[in-house]
């Protein structure tokens, strides 16, 4: 018995440590979890579409799932574009990160950023690639703005689409 217990010591701490990292505080992500739909514009064109946040695997990450359209004009075809982003807290550094796929093909690694009304995706560098940044900033009455961007040296951002969007659950 003498033997085991430094065992089962070293095995509830270990537990109590794994378990310390899980369920990270999702607070400053609250106002943004939900289905939203919104209408914009930019590059593309006008369009308009869906996105949601949610919590997944027992609220460690927080998964965005995103579906817009752009239809036909000025000799332009239809456009539709889906993506997929997973957020998830770093334990190496106390940070929050994501890592964003879409249809078209695009991998992009974000850090995060917050204020008290907004939540900034900031991609990380990559040797020549451009930047990216994604906003979302809280308006009132449930209205979110979503603005996406694109810089060449990370400090000046061109806007390619930008929304507003309701929130519908």
């Amino acid at each position: 018995m003498k033997t085991r217990l430094p065992l089962i010591i070293a095995f509830l701490a270990l537990t109590a440590v794994c378990h310390s990292q899980q369920n990270t505080n999702w607070n400053k992500w609250s106002w943004l979890i939900g289905e939203w739909k919104g209408e914009g514009g930019g590059q593309p064109g006008q369009g308009s579409g869906t996105f949601s946040f949610s919590f997944d695997l027992d609220k460690n990450i927080v998964v965005r799932k995103s579906h817009s359209e752009y239809p036909a004009a000025n000799n332009k075809p239809k456009i539709v574009h889906d993506d997929l982003m997973i957020v998830h807290f770093d334990a190496s550094d106390s940070s929050t990160k994501a890592i964003y796929f879409d249809n078209e093909g695009h991998t992009i690694s974000y850090s995060v950023a917050y204020t008290d009304k907004s939540i900034t995706l900031t991609s990380v560098k990559v040797e020549n690639a451009p930047f990216f940044r994604l906003t979302y900033e809280l308006l009132e009455n449930e209205t979110v703005n979503t603005r996406f961007q694109i810089s060449r040296d990370g400090v000046n951002f061109t806007t390619y689409v930008e929304g507003k969007s309701k929130k519908i659950k």
